[in-house]
């Protein structure tokens, strides 16, 4: 049902306010059709240009495999591994978050724990986040596929005590 301001609206508003109003939904509309219309002649010049070996599917593959890939992916319980994922996300998240606080309230209440942790707190804050992992073979290297980790001293590498080559590396 109207109310009273509707009607108001409807009976002052001028004929080209309506065809205003009119032609700015009919552009947004238009700009919607437009961006479908792209994307679809995209995959489609895509799909044939792969289909014809004009580029190679091995490498950029085709929109009707990444379809069936998806397609499968779901007949093999992806949202249950999906809705794992999200929700490991949102508990380390909130347990961060909740800790992060705690700390905080810790830091701002007590002085001296404050002044005593300062020193370690602008360390850790000013190292880089990836510093902090357990250790460089978390990065898909194995032990000894090197004698050299790129810059990192790994002191758990027993291959570098052998070899004082990777103390020059990266000077």
């Amino acid at each position: 049902m109207e109310g009273v301001g509707d009607r108001l609206n409807n009976l002052v508003m001028s004929k080209e306010r309506k065809k205003y109003l009119k032609n700015i939904k009919k552009n947004k509309y238009l700009v919607f059709i437009t961006q479908v219309g792209l994307l679809i002649a995209f995959l489609a010049i895509w799909e044939v240009l792969a289909n014809y070996e004009i580029i190679d599917s091995f490498i950029t593959s085709k929109p009707s495999q990444i379809y069936e890939t998806f397609i499968s992916l779901f007949s093999d319980n992806l949202l249950k591994h999906v809705w794992v994922t999200t929700y490991e996300t949102l508990v380390g998240f909130l347990l961060g978050t909740f800790l992060g606080i705690i700390i905080a309230i810790i830091l701002w209440w007590s002085e001296f724990i404050s002044k005593v942790a300062e020193p370690y707190l602008v360390v850790l804050n000013s190292l880089p986040k990836v510093a902090l992992r357990t250790s460089n073979n978390n990065m898909g290297r194995s032990r000894n596929t090197s004698n050299y980790n790129y810059g990192n001293i790994n002191i758990t590498n027993s291959n570098n005590i052998r070899k004082f080559k990777w103390i020059y590396k990266n000077r």
